[in-house]
């Protein structure tokens, strides 16, 4: 199996390279905007220290995209890879239908959107029908980078993780409020628990992809209709 050593070892290192480019925060894409009801999570007392901070960003990548997230990914990318565009469009379509609150979908289409659109800027035209579209997800796009750009699923779906775990903590620092040697802290956590997700996730069959997260829609639900925000979710 293809592993971030063998690619990084190899003559041609882009893979790796275009992994760290999908996975960078700098990606414009406004993934900063979102924190997935962790700003109410922190408003209703539930997150109030980096003990807390640390078990709600390992809960959601152990509970909710291991056995959501990256399972879909690896499917979509299985798709893109096929030509198979049905399987595209039934893979998002299942994705979106598991977003339980309307921010969450909002927030998944939003990023879609605007990676759809920067793909196209970057020479994927297959993403270009994609930033009009209606039901799209960020996974959806992200899949098709991952193929197009040669990233092995594994390393597409442990950047993936990375990408959303940095955005959680940099969510975290600011609303706990944490310093950034504690945000260092649990994204070391994330790094030792990405791995086992990745695993976990890849593992599944299709029957047994979903998952159910009460505390998330909870949080979300209520941060649609919270007072003051600084995030979209």
């Amino acid at each position: 199996m293809t592993t971030i050593a063998t690619i990084a070892t190899a003559p041609d290192r882009t893979a790796l390279l275009r992994l760290l480019q999908l996975a960078s925060p700098t990606l414009p894409v406004g993934a900063y905007a979102y924190s997935q009801g962790l700003e109410y999570a922190v408003h209703g007392g539930w997150v109030t220290d980096e003990a807390e901070a640390r078990e709600w960003v390992l809960g959601l990548l152990n509970y909710n995209l291991a056995n959501l997230d990256i399972p879909v990914l690896a499917r979509l990318s299985k798709a893109w890879q096929a030509g198979d565009q049905s399987g595209v469009l039934c893979w998002t379509r299942f994705l979106r239908a598991s977003r339980e609150t309307m921010e969450l979908r909002a927030e998944d289409r939003s990023l879609g959107v605007a990676l759809a659109r920067l793909l196209t800027d970057l020479g994927i035209g297959e993403a270009k029908p994609w930033a009009a579209a209606h039901i799209v997800t960020y996974a959806t796009l992200f899949g098709l980078a991952a193929v197009r750009w040669k990233i092995p699923v594994p390393e597409a779906a442990a950047g993936y993780l990375w990408s959303w775990c940095e955005n959680q903590v940099a969510g975290a620092i600011k609303l706990v409020p944490l310093g950034q040697t504690a945000g260092q802290r649990i994204l070391a956590h994330c790094a030792v628990a990405i791995p086992g997700a990745v695993r976990q996730g890849l593992a599944l069959a299709d029957g047994a992809v979903g998952a159910a997260v009460p505390g998330l829609a909870i949080a979300s639900a209520r941060h649609e209709t919270q007072y003051t925000r600084l995030f979209r979710s």
